[in-house]
């Protein structure tokens, strides 16, 4: 058992934190950096410290690497909004690419050598060819995936020049609440589909906007590969298994190699729900493309990645039980 500690940025946070728990269940030791604008103290395992404060301060994250004894870091702190990117843009290369490249170089100057990057599919934007490998053409529609390729380019060039190996995950649609039902998403004004229906369903929203209905799909509406957050945070820890045992820098795919439409999921939704949805059609919203699945090749063979939890219905089901959750104990 590796006994250094792992630095976990925005481990408080929806993504962060179930893998922040995938440690806890390994026997890792692990520290939380999370400025708490998004996530909840609450929800971090018992016994993982938290430093409340942001990734772009290099003193507070020398101090940090230094007093737990860090040995990785795996870095999920950044805005996510893909409609709002486009409307803040400034925002977002500060927030994303400004606060990363600050951390990263705190971590070169202690010495940390192994890094695992919470990357996107949003760096392809509209892909030529679907399923998408990593060697397809980077081309971002916003300035959300702007900002994480940005973040992917300092990666190779700092592993380039110094003695620094990273992994960047390219998440495709993450979905889903944490299958033993311990963490899940809890952005009230989120944007995404299955969040947004979930809350539909539960009463949280008076009806579920379909933004575009005209795309080149099969029913019109947008196709992506959706991923279950336990599957998700088993990557990351095969990731870092991978460079603690001198594995080389890689670049890989998050995701089923399938996909399901606006539609195919609202269907969804309603089925697990037991009820219909009041759903409206609305325009097309600014940086979304046509369709977004993963090859995921890559990562099981290097990483020997196998999900479990690959199922719409198990992935609508447990955004649904966590939403029904978090209406319980937001009421008291």
């Amino acid at each position: 058992m590796n006994d250094a500690s792992v630095l976990v940025t925005g481990g408080a946070g929806y993504i962060g934190n179930q893998v922040a728990w995938a440690l806890f269940d390994a026997g890792r030791k692990a520290v939380v950096i999370d400025n708490l604008s998004a996530g909840r103290r609450e929800l971090i395992p018992d016994g993982f410290p938290l430093v409340v404060g942001d990734v772009g301060d290099t003193d507070l994250v020398r101090r940090t690497l230094r007093d737990h004894r860090c040995g990785a870091v795996m870095h999920f702190a950044a805005s996510i909004v893909v409609p709002e990117s486009v409307e803040q843009p400034l925002a977002y290369y500060r927030n994303n690419t400004c606060a990363s490249r600050a951390l990263i170089e705190a971590v070169t100057d202690e010495g940390v050598e192994n890094f695992i990057f919470s990357s996107t599919a949003a760096v392809y934007g509209d892909p030529d060819a679907v399923p998408v490998a990593e060697d397809a053409p980077t081309r971002p529609a916003n300035p959300y995936g702007t900002s994480k390729l940005m973040c992917e380019w300092i990666l190779r060039d700092t592993a380039l020049a110094n003695d620094f190996r990273y992994v960047a995950l390219r998440y495709f649609n993450v979905a889903g609440a944490d299958i033993d039902g311990r963490t899940g998403q809890c952005s009230p004004d989120a944007t995404h589909l299955i969040k947004t229906a979930v809350q539909t369903a539960v009463g949280l929203r008076g009806h579920m906007s379909i933004y575009g209905a005209d795309y080149d799909t099969p029913d019109g509406t947008p196709i992506r590969d959706y991923i279950h957050p336990t599957d998700l945070a088993a990557a990351h820890l095969a990731a870092l298994e991978h460079l603690e045992g001198g594995g080389d820098s890689q670049v890989l795919n998050c995701g089923y190699g399938r996909g399901f439409s606006v539609r195919e999921v609202l269907d969804t939704v309603a089925d697990v729900a037991g009820k219909n949805l009041d759903i409206r059609k609305a325009p097309r919203r600014p940086g979304d493309v046509a369709r977004l699945i993963a090859d995921p090749e890559r990562i099981r063979r290097i990483l020997g990645w196998r999900p479990r939890h690959d199922d719409l219905g198990t992935i609508v089901r447990t955004a649904l039980d966590w939403e029904k959750r978090l209406m319980d104990t937001d009421r008291g």
